[in-house]
């Protein structure tokens, strides 16, 4: 196993960087705050993840070892594979990266290349205790019981052309106990 790499970056291509280890160049994929700060011919320290496929044997390196836990925290969210793992967080500073999983910002989790909404949810959902911030209580509103279909409120808000989830969410502020006319009222106010 392969835990550091340490020696000159021989180049950098679009994806990857080389590093030269006693004569021997190894293609080290890295996030892309880590590739602007590695320079061609420079001295570096990389903490490795190996990937080994049974056609691959792929390296992903960080210049600190809280960027490869992050990595490997990622990568224990089912649906994230390395390549996914590494789009992320390579969209912002590992900081920013983990305030939004923390804060639950699935949006800007879903900017990584190849990130879809559902993934970028699932993300939130297992990691948003783990990256060592504070969770932001409402991290996981996305998750709430889906709305009753039986609400007329809910169905008045659908005939005037919102969506079930635009409708339940303009009715998620609004007093239950309301007749459902002044619910929609109040719901459209909103």
């Amino acid at each position: 196993m392969i835990a550091t790499l340490k020696g000159k970056v021989a180049e950098k291509t679009l994806d990857l960087v080389v590093v030269e280890c006693g004569g021997i160049g190894y293609g080290v994929y890295v996030p892309f705050e880590d590739f602007g700060a590695l320079e061609e011919s420079g001295e570096a320290k990389l903490y490795i993840y190996e990937h080994i496929r049974e056609n691959a044997h792929d390296l992903f390196g960080f210049r600190d070892p809280q960027s490869k836990a992050l990595f490997e925290l990622l990568l224990s969210v089912n649906g994230v594979g390395p390549r996914m793992a590494l789009s992320i967080l390579s969209i912002a500073t590992l900081s920013h990266v983990r305030q939004a999983i923390a804060a639950g910002d699935v949006k800007f989790i879903t900017q990584a290349v190849g990130v879809g909404k559902r993934v970028a949810e699932r993300v939130v959902v297992d990691l948003k205790d783990k990256v060592g911030l504070p969770a932001d209580e409402s991290a996981t509103d996305f998750l709430a019981a889906p709305a009753n279909p039986n609400d007329e409120a809910l169905q008045g808000l659908v005939a005037l052309g919102f969506s079930v989830q635009d409708a339940a969410t303009a009715l998620k502020k609004v007093d239950t106990k309301l007749p459902p006319e002044d619910r929609i009222k109040a719901a459209l106010k909103s």
